[in-house]
C-alpha cells in the first residue's frame, strides 16, 4: 500500500495493529454502525447507504484498512493508516492524491456518541462509502488539493499541537480530570492568540461545513453527506431536528462561520449539489497564494514561519523558512530573504549543487525588472551576452527598484532554454545605503525572475530537501491484549452471536454482569438483541430490560440506551 503514497506523506503513515482491538472496541464499532445503518437508511445521501459495503466496511467488526484499500482502488482511491491528528497540509494532501487517511484508534465507550479525536468510526465509516459517488470524489480531491496548498500562521500551528494534545488526553482512559482541564485551557490560550483568517483556516471551515458536516438537496428535506454526521450516533439524529438551524451553503458564509470540535453543531449548511460545491471551491482556490502569487503570497509564507517555497516566473523555486520581504513605496516586493537551510529547484526537482549544504545560512533574491523595463527570465544566453552578462566577465545591473548587483559571473543555469540562475563571485548587492550581500560572504546566486507566481507551504523537492532515503516497511503487529473480566464477557457474547447460541452461557454471562458490572449498558443491549432473536419469551430478557430502563434514568445513559433499543425493536425517530 505504501508504494502508492508520495514519499513526503509516508512519515505520517502508521500501522493498524488489528489484533490490539479488544472485544469492547468491536462492540463500540458495532453499536455505532447498527445505529447509523438503522437511522441513516432514509436520511443519508443515497451514495452512502448504497456503497457502504463496497468500501470494505461491515457492521459486525472493525474493518481492516488493507481491505478498504483494495476496495477503494476500484474507484481510483486508496486508504492509508495515520496516527491520530496530522498536520492540515498532510491531511489534505492525502486526499488530493486520492488517498483516504484513516486513524485506526477507536473511541472509548464513554465517548461513543461523539469524540473530537480522529478515530476509525469517523474516518472509515464516515468518509469512505460516499467516495464511490464520482462527483463527490472529484470535490474531495479538489478541496484536498486546495487545502494542501493553503498557508496557516505560526499561531495556528501552535493551535494544532494543542488540539492534538487535547485529543490524546481525552481519549486516554487514564487521564485525570485535571489533565483534561489543563489541556483545554492550553488550547483556549493558543486559540485566543490567533488573529485573522488564514488560508488554512478558511479551507478548514469550508471542509468542516461540507465534507465533515454537510447536508445536501435543499432546506426542506436535506440529506446527510458529512462524515461527522454519518459517523456520530447522536449527531446524525440531532442534525435533522428543528433545534439545528439550516442555512443555504455559500463559500463566504462558511468561511465566516467558526465551529466547535468538542460539541454537537447548532447550525449546518445545506448545499444544492456536489456540482455546486465544485464550482464554488474552484473559484475560491483562485484567491490563494499558490495560484495568485505576488507580494501577499510571500507575506503568507513569512507568517507561517514554516518550510515553504516560492516560485518565480522563470520557473526557479526557492525552498526555506521565509523571514523578510522588502517592498517599494507601492508595497510591491523587491527583495525576499530566507533564514537557515534553503534549496533551489525547478519543476520540483532540486538543482545540482544548490541544496541546503550550499545555502545553509539562508538565501536572498531581488524581484523585479531591470531599469528600462527589461526582464531577465525569458533571456537566452545570446540575449544575456547583449546585456553584458556572460560567464567569466564582470557584470553590473540595476533593478527598477534601485537594487544594484555587480560582480564576476562564474556560472549560468538554464531551464527550457531560459536563464533561471546566475552565480556571481566578488558580488556586491546594495539597496541605497543598505548592503544586501557583501563580496566577503562568498558566491552570490542571483535568482532570475521579475514576479512571484506562486507560494506553497512545503518544500518544492521534499526528498532532496530533507534527504529522504527509501526504507522498507515494517510488518510486525502487536500481540493481542490481555483481556479484562469485562472484555472477556464481551468476547463470550460475540462468540454466542457469531458461532453458536447457548442459553446456558447467556445465564452465566448475565450472572457475572449483575454482580460485577451493574452499570454496563452496552453488553446488556447485546444480550437482549440475542435473546430477542433466539429466546424472545425468556424471563432473563425482561430482567435485563428492566435493568436498562432503570439505568436510563441517569442522564449519561438515557439516550444511549434509548437509541440501542430503537435499533433492536426497529423504532425510528429524530431527537428534538
Amino acid at each position: 500500500m505504501n508504494q502508492s503514497i508520495p514519499s513526503h506523506l509516508r512519515p505520517f503513515v502508521a500501522k493498524q495493529h488489528y489484533h490490539a482491538y479488544t472485544p469492547i472496541d468491536h462492540a463500540v464499532w458495532r453499536y455505532v454502525m447498527r445505529q447509523n445503518h438503522h437511522f441513516l437508511e432514509d436520511t443519508a445521501h443515497e451514495a452512502f447507504t448504497e456503497e457502504l459495503k463496497s468500501s470494505g466496511i461491515n457492521i459486525e467488526e472493525i474493518p481492516k484498512v488493507s481491505d478498504m484499500n483494495r476496495q477503494l482502488a476500484k474507484i481510483g482511491w486508496g486508504a492509508a493508516i495515520v496516527d491520530g491528528l496530522i498536520p492540515g497540509t498532510a491531511f489534505f494532501d492525502f486526499q488530493a492524491h486520492g488517498i483516504l487517511p484513516i486513524a485506526t484508534a477507536i473511541r472509548q465507550k464513554s465517548n461513543i456518541e461523539y469524540t473530537p479525536a480522529p478515530d476509525i468510526l469517523h474516518e472509515a465509516a464516515g468518509h469512505a462509502p460516499i467516495l464511490f459517488d464520482e462527483t463527490y470524489s472529484t470535490f474531495v480531491k479538489l478541496i484536498g488539493n486546495i487545502g494542501a496548498n493553503a498557508f496557516a500562521t505560526e499561531e495556528e500551528h501552535e493551535v494544532f499541537e494543542a488540539t492534538r494534545h487535547l485529543s490524546i488526553v481525552m481519549e486516554d482512559p487514564n487521564s485525570a480530570d485535571e489533565e483534561i482541564c489543563e489541556a483545554k485551557r492550553l488550547l483556549a490560550e493558543k486559540q485566543d492568540a490567533v488573529t485573522g483568517l488564514s488560508e488554512a483556516e478558511q479551507v478548514s471551515r469550508i471542509f468542516w461545513w461540507t465534507v465533515e458536516f454537510g447536508l445536501i438537496a435543499g432546506l426542506h428535506q436535506p440529506k446527510i453527506f458529512g462524515a461527522g454526521l454519518l459517523s456520530s450516533v447522536g449527531e446524525s439524529k440531532h442534525c435533522l431536528s428543528n433545534s439545528v438551524t439550516k442555512r443555504p451553503f455559500s463559500i463566504e458564509e462558511a468561511i465566516q462561520t467558526s465551529y466547535d470540535v468538542t460539541s454537537m453543531q447548532q447550525q449546518l449548511f445545506v448545499c444544492e449539489s456536489f456540482e455546486q460545491l465544485i464550482n464554488m471551491v474552484e473559484k475560491f482556490g483562485e484567491t490563494l497564494a499558490f495560484r495568485k502569487g505576488g507580494t501577499n503570497a510571500i507575506e503568507k509564507a513569512i507568517r507561517s514561519n514554516q518550510i515553504a517555497h516560492i516560485e518565480f516566473n522563470s520557473g526557479l523555486q526557492v525552498t526555506g523558512v521565509f523571514k523578510e520581504v522588502m517592498k517599494d513605496e507601492l508595497g510591491k516586493a523587491i527583495y525576499v530573504k530566507t533564514s537557515g537551510p534553503t534549496a533551489l529547484s525547478a519543476q520540483n526537482e532540486q538543482l545540482v549543487h544548490h541544496g541546503t549544504d550550499r545555502h545553509a545560512d539562508g538565501f536572498g533574491a531581488p524581484i523585479g525588472v531591470l531599469q528600462g523595463g527589461t526582464s531577465l527570465e525569458y533571456k537566452t544566453e545570446a540575449d544575456l551576452k547583449r546585456l553584458g552578462i556572460e560567464v567569466n566577465k564582470l557584470m553590473q545591473i540595476t533593478f527598477e527598484s534601485g537594487i544594484e548587483v555587480s560582480g564576476h559571473v562564474t556560472d549560468m543555469v538554464f531551464h527550457h532554454g531560459h536563464i533561471i540562475l546566475l552565480t556571481i563571485d566578488e558580488c556586491l548587492v546594495t539597496y541605497g545605503d543598505r548592503v544586501l550581500f557583501h563580496p566577503t560572504w562568498g558566491a552570490f546566486d542571483l535568482a532570475i525572475g521579475s514576479e512571484i507566481v506562486s507560494a506553497r507551504p512545503y518544500a518544492a523537492d521534499y526528498d532532496a530537501f530533507f534527504d529522504i532515503k527509501p526504507s522498507g516497511d515494517e510488518d510486525e503487529d502487536r500481540e493481542s491484549p490481555c483481556l479484562t473480566p469485562l472484555e472477556n464477557l464481551f468476547a463470550e457474547v460475540r462468540e454466542l452471536r457469531e458461532v453458536s447460541f447457548s442459553i446456558d452461557l447467556i445465564h452465566s454471562v448475565v450472572g457475572k454482569l449483575k454482580v460485577e458490572f451493574p452499570e454496563e449498558w452496552l453488553l446488556r443491549l447485546e444480550i437482549i438483541e440475542l435473546l430477542e432473536e433466539y429466546e424472545p419469551e425468556s424471563l432473563i430478557k425482561q430482567e435485563l430490560l428492566n435493568e436498562l430502563l432503570e439505568l436510563r434514568k441517569q442522564d449519561r445513559f438515557a439516550r444511549l440506551i434509548e437509541n440501542g433499543l430503537d435499533v433492536i425493536y426497529d423504532r425510528k425517530g429524530v431527537t428534538a
